[in-house]
Protein backbone atom coordinates (compact mmCIF):
# COMPACT_ATOMS: atom_id res chain seq x y z
CA UNK A 1 0.00 0.00 0.00
CA UNK A 2 1.38 3.37 -0.98
CA UNK A 3 1.83 6.46 1.13
CA UNK A 4 -1.79 8.18 0.12
CA UNK A 5 -3.71 5.27 0.13
CA UNK A 6 -2.64 4.35 3.85
CA UNK A 7 -3.13 8.24 4.69
CA UNK A 8 -6.99 7.72 3.13
CA UNK A 9 -7.44 4.16 4.66
CA UNK A 10 -6.37 5.70 8.37
CA UNK A 11 -8.55 8.75 7.95
CA UNK A 12 -11.79 6.22 7.10
CA UNK A 13 -11.12 4.01 9.31
CA UNK A 14 -10.97 7.22 11.90
CA UNK A 15 -14.15 8.69 10.65
CA UNK A 16 -16.12 5.20 10.48
CA UNK A 17 -14.71 3.91 14.45
CA UNK A 18 -16.10 7.76 15.82
CA UNK A 19 -19.29 7.73 13.68
CA UNK A 20 -20.04 3.88 14.77
CA UNK A 21 -19.49 5.01 18.31
CA UNK A 22 -21.93 7.94 17.95
CA UNK A 23 -24.43 6.24 17.01
CA UNK A 24 -24.37 3.44 19.68
CA UNK A 25 -24.69 6.69 22.11
CA UNK A 26 -28.34 7.10 20.91
CA UNK A 27 -28.73 4.24 22.85
CA UNK A 28 -27.56 5.21 25.90
CA UNK A 29 -29.89 8.11 26.54
CA UNK A 30 -32.34 7.48 29.05
CA UNK A 31 -34.29 8.64 31.88
CA UNK A 32 -31.58 9.90 33.46
CA UNK A 33 -30.29 11.79 30.94
CA UNK A 34 -33.72 13.29 30.84
CA UNK A 35 -33.76 13.87 34.42
CA UNK A 36 -30.63 15.57 34.25
CA UNK A 37 -31.36 18.37 31.13
CA UNK A 38 -34.88 18.67 33.51
CA UNK A 39 -32.91 19.45 36.77
CA UNK A 40 -31.09 22.04 34.47
CA UNK A 41 -33.86 23.59 33.13
CA UNK A 42 -35.41 24.15 36.30
CA UNK A 43 -32.64 25.09 38.40
CA UNK A 44 -31.94 29.18 39.16
CA UNK A 45 -28.60 28.90 38.74
CA UNK A 46 -25.38 28.33 36.38
CA UNK A 47 -23.63 25.35 34.79
CA UNK A 48 -20.14 24.65 35.72
CA UNK A 49 -18.78 22.48 33.71
CA UNK A 50 -15.09 21.01 34.65
CA UNK A 51 -12.46 18.79 33.58
CA UNK A 52 -8.79 17.58 32.69
CA UNK A 53 -6.76 17.06 30.28
CA UNK A 54 -8.80 16.71 26.92
CA UNK A 55 -12.14 16.28 28.85
CA UNK A 56 -10.88 20.28 29.55
CA UNK A 57 -10.87 21.22 25.83
CA UNK A 58 -14.37 19.73 25.56
CA UNK A 59 -16.18 21.15 28.45
CA UNK A 60 -14.99 24.79 27.36
CA UNK A 61 -16.69 23.92 23.45
CA UNK A 62 -20.13 23.04 25.29
CA UNK A 63 -19.93 26.24 27.67
CA UNK A 64 -19.91 27.93 24.66
CA UNK A 65 -22.48 25.88 23.15
CA UNK A 66 -24.92 26.57 26.37
CA UNK A 67 -23.96 30.40 26.47
CA UNK A 68 -24.97 30.59 23.01
CA UNK A 69 -27.99 28.68 22.86
CA UNK A 70 -29.77 30.25 26.49
CA UNK A 71 -27.92 28.43 29.13
CA UNK A 72 -25.31 30.52 31.34
CA UNK A 73 -22.46 27.98 31.84
CA UNK A 74 -18.97 29.01 32.94
CA UNK A 75 -16.03 26.40 32.60
CA UNK A 76 -13.38 25.41 35.83
CA UNK A 77 -10.41 23.97 35.55
CA UNK A 78 -10.21 20.90 37.82
CA UNK A 79 -7.06 21.05 38.71
CA UNK A 80 -7.29 24.96 39.62
CA UNK A 81 -10.68 24.49 41.44
CA UNK A 82 -8.90 22.40 44.04
CA UNK A 83 -6.35 24.68 44.13
CA UNK A 84 -8.53 27.95 44.67
CA UNK A 85 -11.17 28.67 42.28
CA UNK A 86 -13.81 26.52 43.97
CA UNK A 87 -15.11 29.78 44.17
CA UNK A 88 -16.67 29.71 41.19
CA UNK A 89 -19.36 27.45 42.16
CA UNK A 90 -22.44 29.22 43.82
CA UNK A 91 -25.35 28.16 45.85
CA UNK A 92 -27.89 27.21 42.72
CA UNK A 93 -25.33 26.44 39.84
CA UNK A 94 -25.19 22.84 38.58
CA UNK A 95 -22.03 21.42 38.47
CA UNK A 96 -21.03 18.90 35.36
CA UNK A 97 -17.77 16.91 35.77
CA UNK A 98 -16.77 15.31 32.53
CA UNK A 99 -13.94 12.73 32.49
CA UNK A 100 -13.56 9.16 30.16
CA UNK A 101 -12.08 7.01 33.27
CA UNK A 102 -13.92 8.99 36.15
CA UNK A 103 -11.12 8.18 38.29
CA UNK A 104 -8.52 10.62 37.84
CA UNK A 105 -7.07 11.74 40.80
CA UNK A 106 -8.34 15.37 40.38
CA UNK A 107 -11.84 14.57 39.88
CA UNK A 108 -11.63 12.60 43.12
CA UNK A 109 -10.47 14.75 45.06
CA UNK A 110 -13.07 17.54 43.52
CA UNK A 111 -16.29 15.93 43.19
CA UNK A 112 -16.41 15.57 47.32
CA UNK A 113 -15.85 19.06 47.78
CA UNK A 114 -18.92 19.84 45.51
CA UNK A 115 -21.07 17.23 47.44
CA UNK A 116 -19.63 18.79 50.94
CA UNK A 117 -20.82 22.46 49.14
CA UNK A 118 -24.47 20.96 48.21
CA UNK A 119 -24.20 21.09 44.72
CA UNK A 120 -25.86 18.76 42.17
CA UNK A 121 -23.54 16.18 39.78
CA UNK A 122 -23.83 15.44 36.53
CA UNK A 123 -21.44 13.39 35.39
CA UNK A 124 -20.30 12.31 31.60
CA UNK A 125 -18.10 9.61 31.68
CA UNK A 126 -17.22 6.43 29.77
CA UNK A 127 -17.27 4.08 33.17
CA UNK A 128 -20.51 4.33 34.87
CA UNK A 129 -19.06 2.29 37.54
CA UNK A 130 -16.55 4.37 38.18
CA UNK A 131 -15.45 6.93 41.35
CA UNK A 132 -17.11 9.65 39.33
CA UNK A 133 -19.89 7.21 38.10
CA UNK A 134 -20.69 6.31 41.96
CA UNK A 135 -20.52 9.92 43.39
CA UNK A 136 -22.29 12.17 41.01
CA UNK A 137 -25.97 12.57 41.53
CA UNK A 138 -26.80 12.05 37.87
CA UNK A 139 -24.44 10.32 34.76
CA UNK A 140 -24.65 10.63 31.30
CA UNK A 141 -23.12 7.46 29.90
CA UNK A 142 -20.60 8.52 26.99
CA UNK A 143 -19.39 5.09 26.86
CA UNK A 144 -16.95 4.41 23.92
CA UNK A 145 -15.79 0.92 23.08
CA UNK A 146 -12.62 2.00 22.07
CA UNK A 147 -10.12 5.24 20.74
CA UNK A 148 -9.26 5.74 16.81
CA UNK A 149 -5.88 5.76 17.89
CA UNK A 150 -4.32 2.15 16.99
CA UNK A 151 -2.76 2.08 20.48
CA UNK A 152 -6.27 2.64 21.82
CA UNK A 153 -4.52 5.78 24.07
CA UNK A 154 -4.88 9.03 22.41
CA UNK A 155 -7.92 10.51 23.53
CA UNK A 156 -10.31 10.73 20.16
CA UNK A 157 -13.35 8.41 20.25
CA UNK A 158 -13.99 9.42 23.86
CA UNK A 159 -13.62 13.36 23.37
CA UNK A 160 -16.26 13.07 20.32
CA UNK A 161 -18.51 11.64 22.79
CA UNK A 162 -18.65 13.67 25.10
CA UNK A 163 -18.82 16.54 23.15
CA UNK A 164 -21.95 14.87 21.26
CA UNK A 165 -23.59 14.01 24.33
CA UNK A 166 -22.77 18.30 25.38
CA UNK A 167 -24.40 18.80 22.36
CA UNK A 168 -27.69 16.76 22.87
CA UNK A 169 -27.87 18.15 26.38
CA UNK A 170 -27.55 21.97 25.09
CA UNK A 171 -30.13 21.13 22.35
CA UNK A 172 -32.90 19.57 24.45
CA UNK A 173 -32.38 22.60 26.99
CA UNK A 174 -33.18 24.67 24.14
CA UNK A 175 -35.96 23.48 22.67
CA UNK A 176 -37.36 23.35 26.36
CA UNK A 177 -36.49 27.29 26.74
CA UNK A 178 -38.08 27.47 23.27
CA UNK A 179 -35.12 29.33 22.39
CA UNK A 180 -35.77 30.76 18.57
CA UNK A 181 -33.52 32.21 15.91
CA UNK A 182 -34.45 36.01 16.96
CA UNK A 183 -32.94 34.85 20.38
CA UNK A 184 -29.90 33.38 18.62
CA UNK A 185 -29.16 36.42 17.13
CA UNK A 186 -28.99 38.73 20.08
CA UNK A 187 -26.34 36.59 21.25
CA UNK A 188 -24.49 36.51 17.83
CA UNK A 189 -24.70 40.01 16.92
CA UNK A 190 -21.69 40.43 15.11
CA UNK A 191 -21.38 36.94 13.32
CA UNK A 192 -22.44 36.09 9.64
CA UNK A 193 -24.43 33.68 11.77
CA UNK A 194 -26.50 36.43 13.61
CA UNK A 195 -26.42 39.10 10.92
CA UNK A 196 -28.53 36.09 8.85
CA UNK A 197 -31.23 36.29 11.31
CA UNK A 198 -31.67 39.83 11.65
CA UNK A 199 -30.00 42.09 9.54
CA UNK A 200 -32.63 43.49 7.08
CA UNK A 201 -32.90 45.10 3.58
CA UNK A 202 -33.09 48.38 4.87
CA UNK A 203 -30.05 48.40 6.88
CA UNK A 204 -28.39 47.71 3.44
CA UNK A 205 -30.15 50.22 1.54
CA UNK A 206 -28.99 53.10 4.21
CA UNK A 207 -25.58 52.43 3.55
CA UNK A 208 -25.88 53.47 -0.57
CA UNK A 209 -26.99 55.70 -2.50
CA UNK A 210 -30.23 56.22 -3.80
CA UNK A 211 -30.27 56.68 -7.89
CA UNK A 212 -33.04 57.11 -9.96
CA UNK A 213 -34.67 59.42 -13.10
CA UNK A 214 -37.93 59.94 -14.43
CA UNK A 215 -38.82 58.04 -17.24
CA UNK A 216 -38.63 60.68 -19.69
CA UNK A 217 -34.97 61.17 -18.15
CA UNK A 218 -32.52 61.66 -21.28
CA UNK A 219 -30.57 59.21 -22.10
CA UNK A 220 -27.37 61.35 -21.30
CA UNK A 221 -28.68 61.95 -17.83
CA UNK A 222 -29.49 58.25 -17.04
CA UNK A 223 -25.99 57.60 -17.57
CA UNK A 224 -24.22 60.30 -15.21
CA UNK A 225 -27.17 59.09 -12.75
CA UNK A 226 -25.36 55.81 -12.64
CA UNK A 227 -22.11 56.56 -12.78
CA UNK A 228 -22.63 59.33 -10.07
CA UNK A 229 -24.40 56.69 -7.57
CA UNK A 230 -22.00 53.96 -8.29
CA UNK A 231 -24.06 50.87 -7.86
CA UNK A 232 -23.78 50.05 -11.66
CA UNK A 233 -27.89 50.44 -11.78
CA UNK A 234 -30.97 53.43 -11.72
CA UNK A 235 -34.69 53.47 -10.83
CA UNK A 236 -36.83 54.51 -13.16
CA UNK A 237 -39.28 56.21 -10.67
CA UNK A 238 -42.59 58.27 -11.30
CA UNK A 239 -44.25 59.29 -8.66
CA UNK A 240 -42.02 57.59 -6.28
CA UNK A 241 -43.32 54.34 -7.82
CA UNK A 242 -40.84 52.13 -9.10
CA UNK A 243 -41.68 51.58 -13.04
CA UNK A 244 -38.73 50.27 -14.39
CA UNK A 245 -34.98 50.00 -13.49
CA UNK A 246 -31.95 50.34 -15.89
CA UNK A 247 -28.24 49.04 -15.19
CA UNK A 248 -24.86 49.31 -16.43
CA UNK A 249 -25.90 46.15 -19.31
CA UNK A 250 -28.92 48.15 -20.45
CA UNK A 251 -26.88 50.62 -21.63
CA UNK A 252 -24.39 48.37 -23.54
CA UNK A 253 -26.93 46.36 -24.63
CA UNK A 254 -28.53 49.89 -26.11
CA UNK A 255 -25.21 50.95 -27.83
CA UNK A 256 -25.30 47.95 -29.81
CA UNK A 257 -29.08 48.21 -31.58
CA UNK A 258 -28.59 52.28 -31.73
CA UNK A 259 -25.69 54.26 -33.72
CA UNK A 260 -27.00 57.41 -31.88
CA UNK A 261 -28.97 57.19 -28.31
CA UNK A 262 -29.87 60.98 -29.38
CA UNK A 263 -33.43 61.71 -28.30
CA UNK A 264 -33.88 58.57 -26.49
CA UNK A 265 -35.20 58.69 -22.94
CA UNK A 266 -35.01 55.93 -19.61
CA UNK A 267 -38.21 54.29 -20.83
CA UNK A 268 -37.06 53.84 -24.30
CA UNK A 269 -34.12 51.40 -22.56
CA UNK A 270 -35.69 50.68 -18.91
CA UNK A 271 -36.21 46.56 -17.82
CA UNK A 272 -40.01 47.57 -16.84
CA UNK A 273 -41.15 45.12 -13.72
CA UNK A 274 -37.57 44.69 -12.22
CA UNK A 275 -36.93 42.50 -9.28
CA UNK A 276 -38.07 44.31 -5.80
CA UNK A 277 -37.95 43.62 -2.35
CA UNK A 278 -39.36 45.18 0.53
CA UNK A 279 -37.50 47.30 2.42
CA UNK A 280 -38.31 45.57 5.52
CA UNK A 281 -37.16 42.03 4.07
CA UNK A 282 -34.30 40.52 5.65
CA UNK A 283 -31.17 40.64 3.57
CA UNK A 284 -30.72 37.12 3.30
CA UNK A 285 -33.94 37.34 1.53
CA UNK A 286 -32.38 39.60 -1.15
CA UNK A 287 -29.33 37.19 -1.61
CA UNK A 288 -31.76 34.45 -2.61
CA UNK A 289 -33.84 36.52 -4.85
CA UNK A 290 -30.34 37.66 -6.11
CA UNK A 291 -29.07 34.04 -6.61
CA UNK A 292 -32.40 33.06 -7.85
CA UNK A 293 -32.21 35.45 -10.94
CA UNK A 294 -28.57 36.08 -11.15
CA UNK A 295 -28.70 39.10 -10.71
CA UNK A 296 -26.34 41.29 -8.50
CA UNK A 297 -28.64 44.84 -7.38
CA UNK A 298 -31.61 44.92 -6.26
CA UNK A 299 -34.26 48.08 -6.11
CA UNK A 300 -35.92 48.11 -2.76
CA UNK A 301 -39.53 49.94 -1.48
CA UNK A 302 -41.11 50.91 1.55
CA UNK A 303 -44.86 50.15 1.40
CA UNK A 304 -44.77 50.65 -2.43
CA UNK A 305 -42.93 53.88 -2.97
CA UNK A 306 -38.92 53.54 -3.61
CA UNK A 307 -36.56 53.12 -0.97
CA UNK A 308 -33.00 52.43 -2.59
CA UNK A 309 -31.35 49.82 -3.94
CA UNK A 310 -29.09 46.33 -2.37
CA UNK A 311 -26.37 45.69 -4.10
CA UNK A 312 -24.58 42.40 -4.09
CA UNK A 313 -21.15 44.05 -2.44
CA UNK A 314 -23.29 44.58 0.25
CA UNK A 315 -24.24 41.10 1.31
CA UNK A 316 -20.67 40.25 0.67
CA UNK A 317 -18.99 42.94 3.20
CA UNK A 318 -21.80 42.12 5.45
CA UNK A 319 -20.77 38.12 5.71
CA UNK A 320 -24.03 37.42 4.23
CA UNK A 321 -22.54 35.59 1.19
Amino acid sequence: MNEQARIISVAKKTIETESKAIMYLAELVNNEFADAVSYIYQSKGRVIITGIGKSANIATKIVATLNSTGTPAIFMHAADAIHGDLGTIQENDTVICISKSGNTPEIKVLVPLIKAIGNKIIGITSNKDSFLGQQADYILDAYVEKEACPNNLAPTTSTTAQLVIGDALAMCLLELRGFSSKDFAKFHPGGSLGKKLYLRVSDLTSLNEKPQVHPNTDVKNVIVEISEKMLGVTAVVEDNKIVGIITDGDLRRMLTRVDSFAGLTAKDIMTQNPKIIANDAMAVEAMELMDTNGITQLLAENKGSYSGVVHIHNLTKEGII
